[in-house]
């Protein structure tokens, strides 16, 4: 019989070999790199948390969760963030899969789940969670490259390329910045002080203090962030991360996190030119960023930005606290970035 448990340090290996057989060598080998480095997390005790399903000694499947403080309109609670289950080929359609979820589901205060795969939503939906609610992506092209699609020839790409050029030179032309941009390597007790401030004027999201942001963004031995800060005076107003990487078509800057007041429109402005600065330097064809906020989104467009279509779905439900009859119709007052959870590791 086969008994749903949590991680004891015991089953490091075997939660390794899970890996292994589940999704190959790769993840095995990014899994132990990855294994210290998640161990450090301030929101979690010695060890990385998971759901195991034992069988005898062996680990036959698991839910792997990473622990966060979040924030319900100024009230903080503890949640955790969870992938799909991993299960042993030989034992899946036998119920393991939902049987870790709903250990999951009892176990946290605030579940969350990005891009989680349609037989784990399926599942979800069996158990009557809150509808997911689309994590929004937008984008801005910086040179006509930004257009091109990989699927297509490349005589249409091409074409494309030419007709979007007009839009880009208008969309892309540098804006100063009016305001105060310090790079950083590490997060200090500005930050904390910055959330502090602006907690509160988020519905839902997770604690962006200084110790949660350094591990998330400057501690990862596996990607490498860069980091500013929007200043006025020797107040942090707010925080931009971003980095570079190539895509099949071309050059892509990514902002992965964005903090600031949603009403501060100059701010935000600020901390968006500052990464079209920094995207052209690199020879970026394009910036990307995803955020449920609604006001973060207004600022985005205004400064050249155009929502696409986004692949990526949030999952949330609070066990914690009440929540109020309509809070999971729209995430606009949340804040959630393709930071959040594990999707940029």
């Amino acid at each position: 019989m086969a008994d749903i448990e949590r991680f004891t340090p015991d089953d490091r290996r075997g939660i390794e070999q899970l890996h292994r057989r589940t999704l190959g060598n790769e993840a095995a080998e990014r899994l132990r790199l990855h294994w210290d480095w998640a161990r450090r997390n301030p929101a979690n005790g010695v060890e990385p948390p998971y759901w195991v399903v034992r069988e005898g000694p062996t680990v036959i499947a698991a839910s792997p969760l990473t622990p966060v403080k979040v924030n319900i309109a100024g009230t903080e609670v503890a949640g955790t963030w969870s992938s799909d289950p991993l299960v042993v080929a030989e034992r899946q359609r036998q119920g393991l899969g939902g049987s870790l979820l709903r250990a999951w589901d009892r176990g946290t205060g605030v579940a969350l789940g990005a891009a989680l795969s349609a037989a784990t939503r399926g599942r979800l939906d069996e158990m009557r969670w809150p509808k997911s609610q689309p994590l929004p992506c937008l984008v801005k092209p910086i040179s006509r490259r930004a257009f091109r699609i990989p699927t297509w020839p490349v005589a249409i790409n091409r074409l494309v390329s030419a007709i979007a050029l007009p839009l880009v030179r208008v969309v892309s032309r540098t804006q100063p910045l009016k305001e105060e941009v310090e790079v950083v390597r590490r997060f200090d007790a500005r930050v904390d002080r910055l959330w502090k401030r602006l907690a509160s004027r988020f519905i839902l999201s997770v604690r962006r203090d200084a110790r949660y942001l350094n591990w998330k963004y400057a501690e990862p031995p596996h990607v490498r962030y860069a980091m500013a800060l929007l200043r006025r005076g020797e107040d942090v107003e707010g925080y931009v991360v971003y980095r570079h990487l190539r895509e099949p078509q071309g050059r892509v800057t990514q902002i992965v996190d964005l903090m600031a007041d949603p009403s501060d429109e100059r701010g935000i402005k600020t901390l968006a030119r500052w990464v079209d600065r920094e995207a052209r330097m690199d020879d970026s064809d394009k910036i990307r960023c995803y955020a449920t906020n609604a006001a973060f989104r207004r600022v985005l467009r205004r400064s050249g930005y155009f929502v696409v279509k986004s692949g990526i779905d949030l999952t949330v439900k609070v066990n914690a606290v009440p929540v109020p009859k309509g809070f999971y119709d729209s995430a606009d007052e949340w804040h959630f970035t393709l930071g959040d959870g594990e999707l940029d590791h």
